[in-house]
């Protein structure tokens, strides 16, 4: 993994302590929330890659914070439960989750469910009608209806930023540690002339519209 951010929703210290130490470990960024109260509130203003959820919460349910997220998310759920009756996981997939670990679990395992979710979601289909998105992001390549073009680094990690979250916007500070983990110091004029060379080579794709979208004073979404 390359500096992924993952939310992990656990109210158990020492259970969240290890989750964190292991995905660190494997080159992921963690930031833990104990109270399922403040999930919303925190992905107003950040973006991760994909949610750890536990299933019982102090001040909300984790299904109903799956199902509320989904309401304006497609970021990866795997949730966490000790749980592990058909009923409660199918439920579980009917608000959106993605996968299940139960407890206990080998933190090895987490990692690795985590990785391969990670995985697919990086080269995950976005589709708004009859038009297929596809980024691969093996090749760099982003694809539709039969057409393709290959993108910079920066310009894939730009787009793939944005196609998480369909529909919101990015300022670009955001969008500046999304697309430079590395932490380097670039200005506003620097990411406006990677979208302007982004959607010059979306072009290429034949979309029916631009699906980077400027929203003046605030910065881009992308919207299909």
């Amino acid at each position: 993994m390359h500096g992924e951010l993952v939310l992990i929703v656990e109210d158990e210290d020492k259970i969240a302590a290890i989750l964190v130490e292991y995905l660190q470990a494997a080159g992921c960024r963690a930031h833990r929330l104990a109270n399922g109260m403040d999930v919303l509130l925190w992905l107003k203003v950040n973006t991760p890659d994909l949610i750890l959820l536990d299933r019982m919460l102090p001040g909300s349910d984790g299904l109903v914070l799956c199902r509320e997220i989904r309401q304006h998310s497609a970021v990866p759920i795997i949730m966490i439960t000790a749980r592990i009756e058909e009923a409660d996981r199918l439920a579980g997939f009917e608000q959106g989750v993605d996968d299940y670990i139960c407890k206990p679990f080998s933190p090895k395992e987490v990692v690795a469910r985590t990785t391969a979710l990670l995985r697919r979601a990086q080269g995950a289909i976005k589709s708004a009608g009859d038009i297929r998105l596809v980024l691969d992001r093996d090749s760099y390549r982003a694809m539709a209806n039969g057409h393709e073009v290959v993108l910079t680094a920066v310009e894939f990690e730009l787009l793939s930023a944005l196609m998480a979250s369909p529909g919101r916007i990015f300022s670009r500070d955001e969008i500046m540690d999304r697309v430079y983990r590395d932490f380097r110091v670039v200005n506003d004029r620097t990411i406006d002339s990677h979208i302007k060379k982004l959607r010059r080579k979306l072009v290429q794709l034949h979309l029916a519209e631009d699906p980077v979208r400027s929203m003046y004073g605030l910065g881009y979404k992308f919207e299909l």
